[in-house]
């Protein structure tokens, strides 16, 4: 599944490209993962996500190439359910581009999902990862407002916060179940009428 997100951060381009070397600073601004290793341009690390009431962590590993000149990066992403038999792959692509506002960030994701999060949809990933993105580029956003300082992993990570799935695909869910929903409110009230009417008739 490919999935395309663009934002943008109040900064210059070379300072941007410069935050984006930082994985260390960086990876805290994803919502729901911790980093809890950090070796030049490896890692790894856990995250954490929630869909109603079922909660699933992944434990994974991952590697970052970056062009300078081009100011692009991608990660090449793997990981596995620590109580499950769900597995997760992704390649994601960052561009960054002068932008008016600062610089803009072109994000592709090539994502290959297994398990109990594959039961959605394309419509409903997307809006997630749409969700996921805003918070991120927020979250990215206030850290450049403060001081640039160098950070590393730390020497004893903390349990990731659960990113919630089912509230961001709610909306979608809505959606989809709209005109099932409807088409059912119908056939309930037809029923109702011809009850009554009958009832009437005797």
């Amino acid at each position: 599944m490919q999935l395309d997100h663009t934002f943008t951060v109040p900064a210059a381009p070379d300072d941007a490209w410069k935050l984006f070397h930082d994985l260390g600073r960086v990876a805290p601004c994803m919502p729901g993962a911790v980093l809890d290793t950090l070796d030049g341009d490896t890692f790894t690390g856990r995250v954490k996500v929630k869909v109603g009431a079922v909660q699933m962590s992944y434990r994974g590993e991952g590697a970052v190439t970056r062009d300078d000149a081009a100011r692009t990066m991608r990660l090449d992403l793997s990981g596995s359910e620590t109580r499950g038999a769900g597995t997760a792959s992704a390649a994601v692509t960052a561009e960054l581009v002068a932008d008016p506002a600062g610089t803009r960030v072109r994000v592709r994701t090539d994502l290959d999902i297994t398990g109990r999060p594959a039961q959605f949809g394309r419509g409903i990933m997307t809006e997630v990862g749409d969700r996921i993105v805003g918070q991120f580029a927020d979250r990215l956003a206030e850290l450049m407002s403060g001081p640039q300082v160098e950070s590393a992993a730390p020497a004893t990570p903390a349990e990731p916060e659960a990113v919630d799935l089912g509230a961001a695909a709610l909306p979608v869910l809505l959606k989809k179940a709209a005109v099932p929903a409807a088409a059912a409110l119908a056939a309930v009230i037809l029923v109702g009428v011809i009850g009554r009417r009958r009832r009437a008739a005797r």
